[in-house]
């Protein structure tokens, strides 16, 4: 049975086909740079050369339409008809309390998604566009939501309610639900088997970094914290996103600048995180490149970005009480040797230390810590993809 796995995330679509008699890869790809200029779509199948096509795509439908049409191609295509694609496996931010866990989506799980696209309005469109991209061009085959949130279900009430008049959680659902837990999931399963321990004996700090990101306190397999809340901006400073900040400063701009909710909500999740601090760009190698020519923006964006994330590592080590690894992972996470680099710097004290030359790698599973770090510092590329297959398959069995 082939199933294709969709990750639609704000600006990139991940992908891969598997057959999953073997779980074995017949193509998989990335889409980089959906909405802005120098898109392009990664392409690779089984037993066949990489294939780079260059296409501007506005949006995530357009990114699928490219997906589908290589995957048939006659010279780099991986099936030789769609009929082949039996199901499909769709990453889905955010559905509030309405599901915790994997569903085959039907109307129902659309207007639910829907409802929650003011919660997740940069994810949840093109999660919901992915979808019915997929619905209209084959129209044939089931569908299933994997949710980002149902890993974090395992969370103390006291690291999910917030200090917020406490009807509001009762009435309206507000609470820390987490995010990128399918990638969490992954990570922290395949780090262990890394390490050589049972999954129930490792305390894994999980950093997923990429232009949305989020870190995870994981004791014993399991979700004790983490640092996306009630939506994906929360947090660490992102890519777009602002990440925590004094809530009374939403207020105040509002009141002093005549703001609508609409223009703040875009303001924090669009226009905020490393792109306005640096004035430069969202992607990462964009302002590593401003800050190498001098552009002083683009070097404080970067300082502030690595300074979050290690704050961050120093609180979930305190959660868990110690940690066994520090483990990198996502787009920045995996290739970002330099922020790596910087991320680690103090965090000798706890016992983490990382060799420089060892750090030089990207993209592949790595042990990058001295020999002697008490701290293992571990860089394992996420498999998402392959989770979400695993869950499409159960549910259509």
């Amino acid at each position: 049975m082939n199933v294709l796995v969709i990750n639609c995330g704000s600006s990139s679509l991940k992908y891969q086909l598997f057959n999953m008699e073997d779980e074995s890869v017949l193509a998989k790809g990335l889409v980089e740079r959906i909405g802005i200029e120098g898109s392009r779509l990664k392409h690779e199948a089984e037993g066949k050369e990489k294939t780079v096509i260059e296409v501007p795509m506005h949006n995530h439908k357009d990114a699928l339409s490219q997906v589908l049409f290589a995957l048939v191609h006659p010279e780099y295509g991986a099936v030789t008809s769609l009929d082949e694609i039996k199901a499909a496996g769709h990453r889905v931010v955010h559905a509030g309390e309405k599901f915790s866990a994997s569903v085959v989506i039907n109307d129902d799980v659309i207007s639910a998604l829907e409802e929650c696209i003011e919660i997740a309005p940069l994810h949840n469109p093109p999660n919901i566009i992915g979808i019915k991209a997929i619905q209209e061009l084959l129209p044939n085959i089931e569908n299933v939501g994997v949710f980002d949130t149902a890993f974090h279900q395992t969370m103390p009430k006291q690291a999910y309610v917030y200090a917020l008049p406490y009807e509001y959680y009762e009435r309206d659902h507000v609470r820390r639900y987490g995010f990128h837990g399918t990638s969490h999931r992954y990570v922290s399963e395949r780090a262990a088997e890394m390490l050589g321990k049972p999954l129930s004996e490792t305390k894994i700090i999980s950093c997923h970094l990429g232009n949305g990101a989020s870190i995870a306190a994981i004791d014993g397999g399991k979700s004790v914290d983490t640092s996306m809340g009630f939506t994906p901006l929360e947090g660490l400073v992102m890519g777009t996103r602002c990440g925590d900040i004094d809530p009374q400063i939403v207020t105040y701009l509002m009141g002093k600048e005549g703001l609508t909710l609409d223009q703040m909500n875009d303001i924090m999740n669009k226009k905020s995180g490393v792109l306005g601090i640096s004035g430069v760009s969202s992607d990462f190698r964009d302002i590593e490149d401003a800050a190498a020519a001098g552009n002083e923006r683009a070097v404080l964006a970067l300082d502030i970005y690595h300074g979050n994330v290690r704050k961050y590592i120093g609180a979930y080590a305190t959660v868990l009480g110690g940690a066994d690894a520090i483990v990198f992972t996502a787009g920045l996470g995996e290739n970002g040797i330099e922020s790596r680099e910087e991320i680690c710097r103090g965090l000798e004290f706890m016992g983490a230390v990382l060799d420089t030359e060892k750090n030089r790698v990207r993209g592949k599973e790595a042990f990058v810590n001295t020999d002697d770090s008490k701290v293992k510092i571990m860089v394992v590329p996420t498999n998402e993809e392959l989770m979400i297959a695993r869950d499409t398959l159960d549910l259509l069995k």
